[in-house]
């Protein structure tokens, strides 16, 4: 990250604490504290004030904290967490209302409130809607995991056989992500036959058939940030039911695709695909549609029929629509799309 990008971030953030009148912002959420310091290590807070950002962290993580974090200050807490970030607020005068993120576990609010000497109140996705537009370097870094994606998919396709079990197949997918230098960002679903009616199957000792249905759902992490992919093949002679399924599918996601540009409500393109999927008279899906992507495999916007708002320009999705047939066969067709002004720009185009 470089200085004007964090220059540029920071002056959001702020903007969005002096309209709750808050003096300082406490980062409790990985994800939170990666976009605002650059630092991709664990079980360490960043606190946002007017003039500074600093990074409270431990002895494991100094070193990399340094090596990351250039334009913050560093604090090696000896104590626990709340303790240390306590005695830091204390420090600074002008603090009388902390802010800190609504996510926070209840035990780590409750212990600094114990300990602080300002205010403290609750703060809603301040950092995540500043997270939602994704500027040309995490676009970059989303595209370049999309590829990862779909050379690990290509290789998949040769390497599939009957006899191979869900795991193994889900093993080799995430083998062959890290051998390319991306890591997985979520448990890699890998279901067959029947199983792949559950959208979150975890796979298991199951063995692929002559004829099965393959469900494949994976992510990819690349330089902090995530793809998120599905693709359905089925296996040997052509399956009439599966083909007509996932045509349906097909459809549904261009439908939705169709529709997207900024300033189009989130719930249109929701209801596209799904009105596609009722044409043609199978079940509709219990899921959104999609989903935001970036430091987190799922951030705003959330793409449901339910959700108010408008996409916006540079807004990072996945379009997922499926049909779920219980006891026979599951298909989702996902990709990872960019918003646009005048419409979107594909991310997983290889996959």
């Amino acid at each position: 990250m470089d200085n004007q990008t964090f220059k540029k971030r920071l002056k959001g953030v702020r903007k969005a604490l002096s309209a709750l009148k808050a003096d300082c912002l406490i980062l409790t959420k990985p994800a939170n504290a990666t976009y605002l310091t650059g630092f991709t290590g664990h079980d360490s807070w960043a606190i946002v004030l007017p003039k500074l950002v600093m990074l409270v962290t431990d002895s494991r993580y100094t070193e990399q904290a340094a090596d990351q974090c250039r334009f913050c200050r560093i604090i090696e807490r000896t104590d626990s967490m709340a303790q240390a970030v306590a005695d830091l607020l204390k420090k600074q005068r002008a603090v009388k209302l902390a802010a800190i993120e609504q996510t926070t576990s209840i035990a780590a609010f409750e212990g600094l409130k114990k300990h602080i000497a300002c205010r403290l109140n609750s703060a809603i996705d301040i950092v995540e809607s500043i997270r939602r537009t994704k500027d040309n370097e995490e676009v970059h870094a989303i595209r370049a995991a999309g590829e990862i994606a779909g050379r690990v998919f290509s290789k998949l396709r040769t390497t599939v056989r009957r006899g191979m079990t869900e795991n193994e197949l889900a093993g080799f997918v995430d083998f062959e992500i890290r051998k390319l230098g991306g890591q997985s960002c979520f448990e890699t679903i890998v279901a067959f036959g029947a199983d792949s009616s559950r959208p979150h199957h975890q796979p298991g000792a199951k063995k692929l058939k002559k004829n099965d249905a393959v469900l494949v759902d994976f992510g990819v992490r690349y330089q902090g940030y995530c793809c998120d992919v599905t693709r359905c093949f089925s296996m040997g002679t052509k399956n009439r039911f599966f083909e007509r399924v996932y045509a349906a599918v097909e459809q549904a996601q261009a439908a939705a695709l169709d529709v997207i540009k900024a300033g189009v409500e989130i719930k249109k393109v929701d209801m596209a695909a799904r009105e596609v999927i009722k044409k043609h008279k199978l079940p509709l899906y219990g899921h959104g549609t999609g989903h935001g992507l970036g430091l987190e495999v799922h951030e705003l916007p959330v793409v449901s029929n339910n959700i108010k708002g408008r996409l916006q320009a540079g807004d990072v999705i996945t379009i997922e629509p499926a049909v779920y047939v219980p006891g026979r066969l599951g298909v989702r067709i996902e990709d990872d799309i960019l918003v646009t002004d005048d419409g979107y720009v594909l991310l997983t185009a290889e996959v």
